[in-house]
C-alpha cells in the first residue's frame, strides 16, 4: 500500500522525538558526568560547552549543504549511524576498556571523551537541518506555519521529557546512562530512517501548488512594516543570544545544583520547568500567528530572556529559580520559533537555511559559555562573574537587535 505524504511526515515526527531524547540524554547530562567523574567545575564545563558550540558553528553550513545535495534521507542515515557508533564508543570509555586506553589516567580519558563530544557535535548537523527541511518539503506556503509549529512542539516536548526523566536515570544507572541509552535510540532512528527512505519512493505527492516563495511577501497590519528578510536577520541575531543564555545555564547546572542542594534527579524535576514552558509557548505560538513579522513581540521576549536568566543564576532560593524558569521558557520559545519560522518561510533552500539557523545557534552556544568561562578564569574570586559577564553580552545582543530594526525602518521611510 502506498504511503501518503502525511503518514510519512508523521514518521519524521517520530524520528525527531527519538533523536531529541537521545541527544538530550547525552549532552545535557555530560556536564554532570564530567563533574562527577573528573571533578569539572563551572569554568571547565563552560569551556566544554564553548568548544561544542564552536565546532557546531563550523560544521553547520557544510553539513546542511551535504543534506541539500546528497538528499535528506542520506544525510539522516549518515548522522544517525555515526552517532550510534560514537555513543557506543563513549560507553566503552566509561568502562574498563576506557581505563585501559587511557593507561589509567583521568587526563587521557578526559581527552578521549572530548574527541567523542567534538565528533558528536559535527554528526548532529547531518540531522537537524535535514529534519527541518523534511517538515516543510512539498508543502504549500500557507501550510508552512502549521508544519513548523508542530515540529517545534514535538522536539520541545521530547526535550522536556528527556530532561525531566534524565536526572533520575542518571542517579539510577550512573554514567553509563549518558552513553548507552542514546546509542540505542540513535540506532533505532537509523532503522526507522532506512525504512522511511524505502517507503518514500511510493509516496503520492500532492499536485504542484503556486510558485515557490515566501508565504508573507509583506507583513500585514503592522504600523512600522519591515521587510521579511530583515525579520529573518533579526531572528538570526536574537536566537544565538538566547542560546548564549541556555547553554551557559546548562553548563553550570551541576554547580547550581550543588548550591541549591539538588541531586541530578531533583534537577530533572525542578530545573526542567523552563523546557515545559518553552513547549507550551510553542503550542500557543503555533495556533496564534499574530506574532508573525511583529518586532514588539521579539523585543519583549528578548528583554524577558535576559531578566529571567539573571534571576535564575543569582536567585538564593529554589522557588525563585522555578518562577524565573517560567518566563525564561516562554521567552526562549518565541525567539527560537521566530528563527526557525523565518528560516523556512523566506527562501527556497530549506536545508541550507536550516543549516544557517543551526549555525547561528552554535555561535550562541560557543559565545555564552566562552565569555562565562573566561570571566571565571580571570576573576576566580568572584563566583558571580559568569552571570555578570554573560548578562552583559545579552545586553549587547539587544543593542544589535534594536540597531538593525531602526536602520531598516529608517531606510524604508526614506524610500517613501
Amino acid at each position: 500500500m502506498s504511503w501518503t505524504l502525511a503518514r510519512l511526515k508523521n514518521g519524521y515526527y517520530l524520528i525527531t522525538a527519538l533523536a531529541t531524547i537521545a541527544a538530550s540524554g547525552y549532552f545535557n547530562f555530560l556536564f554532570f558526568f564530567l563533574h562527577d567523574e573528573f571533578g569539572f567545575r563551572d569554568r571547565d564545563n563552560l569551556f566544554v560547552a564553548a568548544a561544542y558550540g564552536a565546532v557546531y558553528t563550523a560544521a553547520a553550513w557544510p553539513c546542511s549543504r551535504f543534506a541539500e545535495r546528497a538528499g535528506f534521507h542520506t544525510s539522516l542515515k549518515v548522522g544517525f549511524g555515526a552517532l550510534a557508533i560514537l555513543m557506543a564508543v563513549g560507553g566503552l570509555l566509561d568502562s574498563s576498556v576506557g581505563a585501559a586506553i587511557a593507561d589509567g589516567t583521568h587526563v587521557g580519558l578526559t581527552a578521549w571523551h572530548m574527541v567523542v563530544m567534538v565528533l558528536y557535535s559535527v554528526c548532529l548537523l547531518f540531522i537537524w537541518p535535514a529534519l527541518e527541511a523534511l517538515m516543510t518539503e512539498h508543502e504549500p506556503p500557507a501550510r508552512i506555519p502549521h508544519m513548523v509549529g508542530l515540529y517545534n512542539c514535538v522536539w520541545s516536548g521530547a526535550l522536556a521529557f528527556a530532561y525531566f526523566t534524565g536526572g533520575g536515570l542518571y542517579d539510577w544507572l550512573g554514567g553509563g546512562a549518558v552513553f548507552w541509552m542514546p546509542a540505542a535510540l540513535f540506532a533505532a532512528t537509523l532503522a526507522l530512517t532506512i525504512w522511511f527512505d524505502r517507503e518514500a519512493v511510493s509516496v503520492v505527492l500532492p499536485p504542484p501548488g503556486p510558485a515557490a516563495g515566501p508565504a508573507h511577501l509583506e507583513p500585514q497590519g503592522v504600523s512600522t512594516p519591515v521587510s521579511p528578510r530583515v525579520f529573518l536577520q533579526l531572528a538570526w541575531i536574537a536566537n544565538p543570544f538566547s542560546y548564549v543564555a541556555i547553554y551557559t545555564l546548562l553548563a553550570v547546572m551541576p554547580g547550581l545544583a550543588t548550591k541549591l542542594g539538588l541531586s541530578p534527579a531533583r534537577v530533572g524535576l525542578f530545573c526542567s520547568v523552563w523546557l515545559f514552558g518553552r513547549m507550551l509557548a510553542f503550542a500557543g505560538l503555533w495556533h496564534w500567528t499574530g506574532w508573525h513579522y511583529r518586532f514588539g513581540w521579539l523585543a519583549t521576549s528578548y528583554v524577558l530572556l535576559t531578566a529571567s536568566f539573571v534571576g535564575m543564576l543569582l536567585a538564593p532560593a529554589l522557588w525563585m529559580v522555578v518562577v524565573a524558569q517560567v518566563f525564561f521558557g516562554v521567552a526562549c520559545g518565541l525567539i527560537y520559533y521566530s528563527s526557525l519560522f523565518y528560516s523556512m518561510d523566506v527562501g527556497d533552500a530549506k536545508a541550507e537555511h536550516g543549516g544557517l539557523h543551526e549555525g547561528a545557534i552554535g555561535a550562541g552556544v560557543c559565545a555564552g559559555p566562552a565569555v562565562g568561562a573566561l570571566s571565571l578564569y580571570y576573576f576566580p574570586e568572584y563566583p558571580q562573574a559568569n552571570a555578570v559577564a554573560v548578562s552583559s553580552l545579552l545586553v549587547v545582543g539587544f543593542v544589535l537587535l534594536a540597531g538593525v530594526w531602526r536602520r531598516d525602518r529608517r531606510r524604508r521611510s526614506v524610500r517613501r
